[in-house]
């Protein structure tokens, strides 16, 4: 991993040079997404056919789109207890923690006599996309699934690629436990396309949520306002501020937990102590001699990995609200102090006992984030995602006359006649 100086006169130019990646686009795959979203539209069930043979090699009749819901069943059955426990363990508290999430109606009566409020009501509809092929994230599912279903969806369809008609039963039996039984083997920019205009055999759906490649997050951006999205996902992102007074060791660990995931991750820590910043850049390198994965996240943490030295741990909250992280892990002796300073970030664990990997499965919030510094000004997934608000509005005669005549001096001003005639007609008079 690079290491940054703030002290160092270049410091933001390699920052910038730093955090490019986040802001490139493929111009390439914006083509393709393209043409893909528009063979879905205009063939259907075909194109979907098709382009699922091509990519994922694996024949289907419109028929066979869907998984048959005895297979779902099965796969729930048979996988080993200890991975059913965990999976009703992590449902368990996804589900408890999402359900104080759930917003109340809202009605009062103002100084006019006017009755005003908001009523919440669920979408009709939601497509879940959950990846598949390299990785398999039951996660996903429940992290998706459950609050759909908390906020009161009556339809959740899930679809999943299964590359050379592979797999995993573990997402299947997620699937099954968080009450999701309509479930297509397809995936990519089609499957994110077919959910957002439909095809003879799959309805489309009102809002689109779940992590994929670079492809199908393009879809997403590309088919948003036909259908809502969640987020335009890009690569995962941790940063960790840390002080003198932690675990190298654990620190390599929490950058590598996110490096592993693909090798355009972005891992970084941000530290006042040069000394843990070389233990800790010794004690990755011991990790990866040992981790499955060590490619793909040493590709990572080289192209894309940073230790960056502060010159306090203040600068280094104006750092982070910079970088503005998808993951951000405080392990400071007063962590307190720097969360008050933190403005920007998907998710915060604070403490030495709270890596970024116990959120990915148990802890209960979501982790489905805001990636490449956008939570600036957006959120992690919530159950507000699944539902939808609109205000009420209603007046007597009296709160009419109070306000209606306001209402037709600015409709006026605006040109738009035919709304103030519709005030006054119900006041009785031609003249305010």
């Amino acid at each position: 991993m690079r290491t940054l100086a703030t002290t160092s006169p270049s410091f933001d130019s390699d920052f910038v040079a730093l955090r490019a990646h986040a802001d490139e686009v493929d111009l390439n795959i914006t083509n393709t997404v393209a043409d893909v979203i528009s063979r879905i539209r205009a063939e259907g069930d075909r194109a979907l056919i098709e382009l699922t043979q091509r990519f994922d090699r694996l024949d289907l009749t419109p028929a066979e789109l869907r998984i048959d819901p005895r297979e779902i069943a099965i796969a729930a059955a048979t996988i080993t207890p200890k991975l059913k426990n965990a999976l009703e363990l992590a449902a368990a508290r996804i589900e408890a923690f999402h359900r104080t999430q759930l917003p109340s109606d809202l009605h009062f009566t103002d100084a006019v006599g006017a009755d005003l409020g908001v009523h919440w009501t669920p979408l009709d509809s939601v497509g879940i996309y959950v990846p598949g092929g390299k990785a398999s994230y039951p996660s996903s599912v429940l992290m998706n699934a459950i609050p759909a279903r908390i906020a009161g969806v009556p339809r959740i369809a899930m679809v999943v690629p299964a590359p050379d008609n592979m797999l995993d039963p573990l997402v299947l039996a997620a699937a099954h436990l968080a009450g999701v039984n309509e479930i297509y083997r397809i995936g990519g920019a089609q499957a994110v396309a077919a959910l957002a205009y439909g095809t003879p055999t799959i309805r489309p759906v009102d809002r689109i949520v779940g992590p994929g490649n670079a492809y199908v997050a393009e879809a997403k951006r590309q088919v948003f306002g036909r259908v809502g999205i969640d987020n335009i996902a890009g690569p995962s992102e941790i940063l960790i501020i840390a002080d003198a007074k932690n675990n190298p060791s654990h620190i390599a660990l929490d950058l590598i937990a996110q490096a592993e995931h693909a090798a355009d991750s972005q891992c970084i820590l941000i530290t006042t102590d040069p000394v843990l910043a070389d233990l800790t850049a010794a004690a990755i390198s011991d990790a990866l001699r040992t981790l499955p994965r060590a490619a793909i996240a040493a590709e990572s943490l080289r192209q894309h990995g940073a230790i960056i030295l502060a010159r306090d741990l203040d600068e280094a909250a104006g750092l982070a609200n910079r970088i503005a992280p998808e993951h951000l892990q405080i392990m400071t002796k007063n962590p307190q102090y720097l969360l008050s300073q933190i403005r920007h970030a998907g998710a915060i664990f604070v403490g030495p006992y709270a890596p970024t990997a116990i959120g990915d499965y148990v802890a209960g919030p979501n982790h489905v984030l805001p990636t490449a510094s956008t939570s600036r000004f957006s959120s992690g997934l919530s159950v507000l995602d699944f539902l939808k608000r609109s205000t009420i509005v209603s007046l007597n005669l009296p709160a009419l006359a109070a306000i209606g005549p306001a209402a037709v001096t600015l409709a006026e001003a605006e040109n738009l006649h035919g709304h103030g005639r519709s005030i006054r007609a119900r006041l009785g008079t031609n003249e305010l």
